[in-house]
């Protein structure tokens, strides 16, 4: 099956206005502090590395995480808000945070969140393969693991490229035979990470 934007994939950098050089930080409307703090900090593992009043309201506090490459995930928060307090997401708003994960730990990862209240539901993605849970705000966060050690710097490449081979084959979705057929075309050293099996999913 082919879309409308199945050829404008093209991992070279385009020819736009400026190039961005990365993702900085990513700010959320949070709910309540203390559960916040206590999701993102103790659970995830995330560094709670700056806190500060909002500069434009300043009976928020600003919240700022580094989930461990650098690049951070920021809250606005309240002691006022209730983490009852949710929304489901329209369109111009967040629909999920994804964090990467190692493959050989996510038996314990899904046991950690089970046992801390929060339900996990597992799917492989072709490209990756994820877990999907919940944070006190009602966001959904999902925990990715590669199933290829691929450089950063090609990450882009490798996917471009399986995308060439789905529609090669006319297939609906990138499978992991397509990374490993576009890691062997570009001719990448990536060792294949051994990971569980689960259901593709439909509905995330």
């Amino acid at each position: 099956m082919t879309g409308a934007t199945d050829e404008m994939v093209d991992p070279a950098p385009p020819d736009s206005t400026f190039h961005v050089r990365g993702v900085d930080h990513i700010t959320l409307e949070g709910t309540n502090t203390d559960a916040t703090i206590e999701y993102y900090r103790d659970i995830l593992g995330c560094s709670l590395v700056l806190s500060q009043p909002n500069l434009d309201r300043e009976e928020i506090t600003h919240l700022f995480f580094d989930p461990g490459d650098g690049r951070l995930i920021s809250f606005f928060v309240s002691d006022e808000r209730n983490t009852t307090d949710l929304a489901s997401p329209d369109p111009g708003h967040v629909h999920h945070l994804a964090f990467r994960v190692a493959g050989e730990e996510l038996e314990e990862i899904t046991d950690a969140l089970e046992s801390a209240g929060y339900p996990v539901s597992e799917f492989d993605r072709g490209v990756f393969h994820s877990l999907y849970t919940e944070d006190p705000n009602g966001l959904t966060i999902e925990l990715v693991a590669d199933k290829f050690a691929v450089p950063a710097e090609r990450r882009g490449e490798v996917l471009a490229r399986a995308h060439y081979h789905r529609l090669e084959e006319g297939a609906e979705y990138v499978a992991s035979r397509h990374m490993r057929a576009a890691i062997d075309d570009l001719e990448i050293d990536a060792e294949e990470h051994a990971i569980r099996g689960a259901p593709p999913g439909r509905d995330h």
